[in-house]
C-alpha cells in the first residue's frame, strides 16, 4: 500500500535514485497507476491546481477606498458644505471622493489578479501512463505517482522526478532565471543542490525545448515549486508607498490641528460672551478654511499626468502612487535575463587557426563585424575562421527567421547564436545546406557531450563529419588542427585550454568544433567513426549580452545616487561577466566582514543561506551582484533592504520574480518577455522590456514628486491664512473677514485654476543630478514649513489689515469682505509663480514653459472680476463691487508676497545650511 502523501512533504526527490522514488510513491513504470488508485490519491492530494487566495469582496474593496485620512477630510468638507446648503460645492466635493474611490477600486481589483494568472499556468495537457496505456489528460487530473512522458514543445504539467531522459533540454528561465535551456538527466544529486542546479527534476510550467523524457509526478498543485511561489505572492506585503505614507501622516496631523484650532476658536468666543451659534459658524468657517479640499484631487491628477507622460516613454503604470515612488527609489534590484540582457545568446569571440577574433553586434539581428587585435577584418580572408563558422551552421538544428517583429530563433538559443555569427561572415544557411547537404546525424547526448552531422560536400564530391560540443569531449578526439591558412598542423591542446580559460573568465559559454573525413560510400555515421583522428576547427564563445542602453541606464542611475543590484538564477561566472560590463562590480569587504569567500565579487544563493538576519542586512549593503538565487531569497533580499529604510524597486519578468515584485515598494515587470504572473504582480510594466526606460521613469517620478510638493507648498498657506484670519477676528471680537461660503469659493476655484496648473510643470533642469530623497525625510522640509507659515502670515496681514482698513473708511461689511477675498485669491496667484520652482525664481524654469499656468491665471483673474461685479455672484457669495483704490491695495499686498518669497529663496541659495 502506498504511503500517505503527507509523509513525502519534505522528501528530497532529487537526491534519491529513480527506482527508489517510484517505489516510495507506490507507482509502476510498466503499468502506471490504476484509475481506482488515482481517485484515492486525489482524495488525499487534491486536484493539480493552485488554490486561489480568498480576497476581499467587491463591496468591501470599494468601501475601503474611503478608509483614508484625506478622504475623511473631504467627507467632512462635503458634510459642512451640505450643512451650509451650498449644494453645488458639496456636490463637487462628494464627486471628487466618488471618482477617487472608483479609480482606486479598479486599480486594486486589477492588482489582485496575480494568483489567478498563476493558476492559468497549469491549464495544459499531459501524456500519462494509466492502467498500462498511454493517455492524454488535462494536467488538472494528475496525482503524485503518475508516470508522465515529455516531448519537445511540452509544458511540464507538474513537478517531476526524471526517470529516463534522451537529449532532454528544458527552458526554466521563468522559474530560475537561467538564460539558456538546461541539460537534464536522471542521476541523483547531492541533498544540498539548489533548485536551479537540480538537473534530475522538471518543474511545473517549464518548457521542454529538446529531447524526450519519462518522469514520475512527485508534487502537484500548491505543493509544486510554482505553488510555493504562489504562497509567497500571497504572503508578500502590499506596502504603502512613501508618498501615501507621508500624505497619511500629514493628513492625520492636519486633521487634529484643525479640530484643535476650531475648538479653541469656539471656546474663546463663547467665553468672551459671543453666542454659541455664531461661534459654531466661526469654527465651521475655520475648519472649512483649513481643510485643503483640492489636495486629494490634485494628488490624483498630478499622478495621472505622470502616468500619461510615462506611457509615452513605454512605461505603463498600474498603480497611481507608483509614479511618485519611482522618483524616491534608492535601490533597484534587477533580474538579469531579459531585463539587463537581451535574452538572446550572442557569439562574441571565435578562436580559429590560432587566432582570436572578436565579433560585434548583439542579439539575433545578423549585424556586426569581425575584428582581430582591434582591427576590422574580412572573414573571407581567414579560411580557418570560415571553416569554424561553417561547422556551426552545418551542425545545427535551429532556424534564423525574420518577420515584422524582427529577427528571432526557432530552436535552441545557443544554436541560434551560431547561425547569427555565420550570417555576419556572409554565410546564408540555405546556400550552405545546398552545398553541404546533411546525410545523417548523431544527436547531442549528455553522456557524450557532442553533436555530430554527416555531410556531402557537393563541390568536392566527398563526405565529412562536423562536430560541436564541449571542449573536453572534442579535444580528446582530435590529433590536429588548422593554422591560419587552413593547413593541418599538430594539435596544441595547452594553447586551446588557455583560450578556453580566457573566454570563460569573461563569462562566455564556450563550444568547440571539429571535423573528420568519412568514407564516400557510407551515408551513415556512428560513435566509433568520430572517436579519434579529427581536426580541431576552433572555439566559439557566446553570452546573453547586456543591452547597450541598459549600460547607460545603470550609469545614469548610479549618477543619480540610486544603487543598482543584479539578482539572477544564472551561473556566477556569467553573472559576474554581465555585471562587469554593466559597471556593477566594485571591490568589497565581504571576506573581512563575514569570513566568507564569495565567488569573486559575486555572491551565490548558497552563500547567503546560513547568514542570520543581522549579518544578511549588513551584507546586502556591501554586495551588488547575486547569482543562483532562489525565489524566496529574492523576497528576503527585498525585505532586508526595506528594513534598512531603502525604497526598493524590483524589476523582473519571470514567475520566480513575482513575490519580490509584489513585496517591493514598486515592482517593475517586462511587457514583451514578462510572464502574466509578473505583470499582474507589478505596479509598472515596461512595454519595450528596456531597463533604460527605468531611467526615464525615475526622472518622471522625481518630477511628479516635485510638482506634488509644489502644490502642497502652494495650497497650505491659504488654509493657514484663512484659519488665522478667522481666529484673529474671534480673538479681536470683530466680524468675520470672510464667510464659509467665500472660503469654499477661494479654496475650490484657486485649487482648480491655479494649483492644478502646477501638475503640468515640466521637470526642472538637473533633476537627475540630485541624490534620492531620504525615505525618512518628511514631506515638507523645515525650510518649506517656514515658507508656508511666512506666506500664511503675509496673507493674514494683507487680508485682515485691508478688511479693517475698509471698515475704518466707513465701507460696508460686504465690500470689506470682498477685498479680503481678493487678497487671498491674488496673493495665491502671485505666490503661484514663486512655487513654479521651490529653489529658484520662475525665470529659472522659463516664464512661458508651462502655458497651463498662464491660462489658469488669466481665467482665475476673469472669474474674480465676475465674483466682484456680477450681480448673481454678489447674491450667491455676499460680495460687492470695489473701486480702483482697492485693487491697487490688493495687488500691492500680493506683490509684496511674491517679492518676500523671492528674497527668502535667494537667501536660502546663498546660505543653504542655515534653513533646511
Amino acid at each position: 500500500m502506498p504511503q500517505p502523501f503527507s509523509s513525502h512533504a519534505n522528501t528530497l526527490w532529487h537526491a534519491a535514485e529513480p527506482d527508489d522514488v517510484v517505489a516510495a510513491l507506490g507507482s509502476d513504470t510498466v503499468s502506471g497507476l490504476t484509475e481506482t488508485e488515482v481517485a484515492r490519491r486525489r482524495e488525499q492530494a487534491g486536484w493539480n491546481r493552485l488554490t486561489p487566495r480568498k480576497g476581499k469582496g467587491p463591496l468591501l474593496l470599494f468601501l475601503l477606498q474611503f478608509h483614508q485620512p484625506l478622504i475623511y477630510i473631504l467627507l467632512v468638507s462635503g458634510a459642512v458644505t451640505a450643512f451650509l446648503q451650498e449644494w453645488v460645492d458639496s456636490g463637487v466635493i462628494f464627486g471628487v471622493v466618488l471618482v477617487n474611490a472608483i479609480i482606486g477600486f479598479i486599480q486594486e481589483a486589477n492588482a489582485l489578479k496575480a494568483i489567478e494568472a498563476l493558476a492559468h499556468t497549469l491549464s495544459v495537457s499531459a501524456t500519462v501512463l494509466r492502467d498500462g496505456e498511454r493517455r492524454v489528460i488535462p494536467a488538472l487530473e494528475l496525482v503524485p505517482g503518475d508516470i508522465v512522458f515529455l516531448l519537445s514543445g511540452d509544458k511540464v504539467p507538474a513537478d517531476l522526478r526524471l526517470l529516463r531522459t534522451r537529449d532532454l533540454q528544458i527552458d526554466e528561465s521563468a522559474l530560475t532565471g537561467e538564460s539558456v535551456p538546461v541539460q537534464k538527466h536522471s542521476a541523483p544529486l547531492a541533498e544540498g543542490t539548489l533548485l536551479a542546479d537540480r538537473a534530475c527534476m522538471a518543474y511545473t510550467s517549464a518548457l521542454v525545448t529538446y529531447g524526450s523524457s519519462t518522469g514520475v509526478v512527485v508534487e502537484t498543485g500548491d505543493r509544486t515549486e510554482i505553488g510555493r511561489i504562489n504562497r509567497m505572492i500571497a504572503s508578500a506585503t502590499d506596502l504603502d508607498t512613501p508618498l501615501t505614507q507621508k500624505i497619511s501622516e500629514f493628513s492625520n496631523l492636519l486633521m487634529w490641528i484643525i479640530i484643535g484650532f476650531a475648538a479653541i476658536t469656539f471656546a474663546v468666543g463663547w467665553l468672551r460672551g459671543e453666542s454659541a451659534l455664531e461661534m459654531f459658524m466661526a469654527s465651521v468657517a475655520l475648519a472649512v478654511g483649513a481643510i485643503p479640499e483640492g489636495l486629494p484631487a490634485a494628488l490624483t491628477i498630478t499622478l495621472a499626468i505622470g502616468v500619461s507622460r510615462m506611457a509615452k516613454r513605454h512605461a505603463i503604470i498600474r498603480k497611481l502612487p507608483a509614479v511618485e515612488t519611482l522618483g524616491g527609489t534608492t535601490v533597484i534590484c534587477s533580474d538579469k535575463t531579459g531585463t539587463l540582457t537581451q535574452n538572446q545568446m550572442t557569439v562574441l569571440a571565435v578562436y580559429a587557426g590560432g587566432e582570436l577574433f572578436e565579433v560585434s553586434g548583439g542579439g539575433y539581428a545578423p549585424e556586426g563585424e569581425f575584428r582581430r587585435q582591434g582591427r576590422r577584418i574580412e572573414p573571407q580572408d581567414h579560411p580557418a575562421l570560415m571553416s569554424c563558422l561553417r561547422a556551426g551552421v552545418l551542425c545545427n538544428d535551429a532556424r534564423l527567421v525574420t518577420d515584422d517583429k524582427g529577427w528571432r530563433i526557432e530552436g535552441d538559443p545557443t544554436e541560434g547564436a551560431l547561425l547569427v555569427a555565420a550570417r555576419k561572415a556572409g554565410f546564408h544557411e540555405p546556400h550552405v545546406h545546398e552545398a553541404y547537404p546533411r546525410l545523417d546525424a548523431i544527436p547531442f547526448e549528455s553522456q557524450h557531450q557532442f553533436m555530430a552531422t554527416l555531410h556531402h560536400a557537393v563541390d568536392e564530391d566527398a563526405h565529412y563529419v562536423c562536430l560541436k560540443g564541449s571542449v573536453e569531449s572534442l579535444l580528446s578526439r582530435c590529433d590536429s588542427a588548422y593554422d591560419a591558412a587552413k593547413n593541418r598542423v599538430p594539435l596544441d591542446a595547452a594553447a586551446i585550454h588557455a583560450q578556453v580559460d580566457a573566454l570563460t573568465a569573461r563569462g562566455l559559454r564556450v563550444l568547440a568544433f571539429a571535423r573528420g573525413d568519412h568514407a564516400s560510400e557510407d551515408e551513415t555515421v556512428d560513435h566509433h567513426e568520430v572517436k579519434e583522428g579529427l581536426v580541431f576547427l576552433g572555439l566559439q564563445g557566446m553570452i546573453d549580452p547586456p543591452r547597450a542602453e541598459a549600460v547607460r541606464a545603470v550609469a545614469a542611475c548610479q549618477a543619480a545616487g540610486i544603487r543598482v543590484k543584479m539578482i539572477t538564477g544564472d551561473h556566477p561566472g556569467t553573472a559576474g561577466a554581465i555585471a562587469r560590463d554593466l559597471g556593477l562590480l566594485r571591490p568589497r569587504r565581504l571576506q573581512l566582514l563575514f569570513g566568507i569567500a564569495p565567488t569573486g565579487p559575486v555572491l551565490t544563493g548558497a552563500e547567503l543561506l546560513d547568514l542570520d538576519d543581522e549579518a544578511y542586512r549588513k551584507l546586502v549593503q556591501e554586495c551588488d551582484v547575486y547569482a543562483r538565487v532562489a525565489p524566496e531569497q529574492k523576497l528576503r533580499l527585498v525585505r532586508a533592504l526595506q528594513s534598512l529604510g531603502q525604497v526598493v524597486a524590483m524589476t523582473g519578468d519571470g514567475v520566480n520574480d513575482a513575490p519580490a515584485l509584489r513585496q517591493a515598494d514598486i515592482g517593475v515587470a517586462m511587457g514583451k518577455s514578462g510572464t502574466e504572473v509578473a505583470k499582474e504582480a507589478a505596479a509598472m510594466v515596461l512595454t519595450d522590456d528596456n531597463f533604460a526606460t527605468l531611467e526615464a521613469a525615475v526622472e518622471e517620478g522625481r518630477g511628479v514628486f516635485d510638482n506634488l510638493v509644489k502644490f502642497i507648498a502652494w495650497t497650505l498657506p491659504t488654509n493657514i491664512g484663512e484659519g488665522l484670519v478667522i481666529m484673529a477676528a474671534v480673538f479681536a471680537g470683530a466680524a468675520l473677514p470672510i464667510l464659509p461660503v467665500q472660503i469654499l469659493w477661494i479654496n475650490m476655484s484657486t485649487a482648480v485654476l491655479l494649483g492644478l496648473m502646477l501638475a503640468f510643470e515640466p521637470k526642472e533642469p538637473g533633476i537627475m543630478a540630485r541624490r534620492p530623497r531620504d525615505p525618512a525625510q518628511p514631506l515638507l522640509t523645515r525650510r518649506l514649513v517656514f515658507r508656508i507659515f511666512l506666506v500664511g502670515l503675509l496673507l493674514l496681514a494683507g487680508a485682515f489689515g485691508l478688511f479693517q482698513w475698509e471698515l475704518a473708511q466707513g465701507e460696508p461689511l460686504a465690500k470689506a469682505r470682498t477685498v479680503a477675498v481678493n487678497v487671498f485669491v491674488f496673493g495665491e496667484l502671485f505666490y503661484l509663480f514663486n512655487c513654479r520652482s521651490l529653489e529658484y525664481s520662475m525665470l529659472h524654469v522659463g516664464l512661458f514653459s508651462n502655458p497651463w499656468v498662464i491660462g489658469g491665471v488669466s481665467l482665475m483673474a476673469a472669474l474674480q472680476v465676475l465674483f466682484t461685479y456680477a450681480p448673481f455672484m454678489n447674491l450667491w457669495f455676499g460680495s460687492e463691487a470695489i473701486g480702483l483704490e482697492e485693487w491697487v491695495l490688493i495687488l500691492a499686498a500680493s506683490w509684496i508676497t511674491y517679492v518676500v518669497i523671492g528674497v527668502e529663496k535667494w537667501l536660502g541659495r546663498r546660505w543653504p545650511g542655515r534653513i533646511r
